[in-house]
């Protein structure tokens, strides 16, 4: 089995991702991973949606597995096989708020584990560490907002929508006057930066 990273939006896939997946015969994914990858699935390959992700070890062993992203940061890296890393939202929010990733600390906050993330992020920025957290359509911000308020020193907060997609946008603000999402797809930059 190969996990390929597909990169977090269209144009992000690496050369060895795009090589890796042209030997492929049968290709599972996400929707979004499989349109973000479609360019470069090879004609009369068998191309199926994931349904469900808690049967993914009975794939076959030729089985191509698409994780939007990267599949080491919260994808499907845990499975057995080769990975092929992709261009994470983690690289991205990085680059386009030149934030060395030595400075960070990821919090995954995708699925469950909401309460989870919001101590842990706490705890790293009570560490003096940027915060990127990885987040879900159904996370509450408020609830965040109101956890962080105990945090010392300067706290930047950004929003960070739709990482490189035409319509991205990054949303800035503090603890004091904070931003909201307007998009199911966003992850959050958080420290003093």
């Amino acid at each position: 089995m190969k996990i390929i990273g597909v990169g977090c939006a269209p144009g992000l896939m690496t050369e060895q991702a795009i090589c890796a997946l042209s030997a492929a015969s049968v290709v599972y994914g996400s929707g979004r991973s499989i349109e973000i990858a479609r360019p470069y699935i090879p004609s009369g390959c068998t191309v199926k949606t994931i349904d469900d992700y808690k049967r993914l070890h009975e794939l076959p062993e030729n089985a191509v597995v698409l994780s939007t992203g990267d599949p080491m940061l919260a994808g499907l890296g845990y499975l057995t096989g080769e990975v092929v890393p992709g261009i994470s939202s983690l690289q991205i929010a990085a680059a386009r708020l030149h934030v060395p990733l030595s400075r960070i600390a990821v919090v995954v906050a995708h699925g469950t584990g909401h309460k989870i993330a919001i101590r842990e992020t706490f705890d790293e920025l009570s560490r003096k560490k940027i915060v990127f957290l990885l987040t879900d359509p159904k996370f509450n911000v408020g609830e965040l907002y109101t956890r962080l308020t105990g945090v010392e020193g300067p706290v930047r907060v950004v929003i960070c929508e739709d990482l490189g997609y035409p319509c991205e946008r990054l949303r800035d603000g503090t603890l004091d006057s904070p931003p909201v999402p307007d998009s199911s797809l966003y992850s959050m930059m958080i420290g003093n930066f």
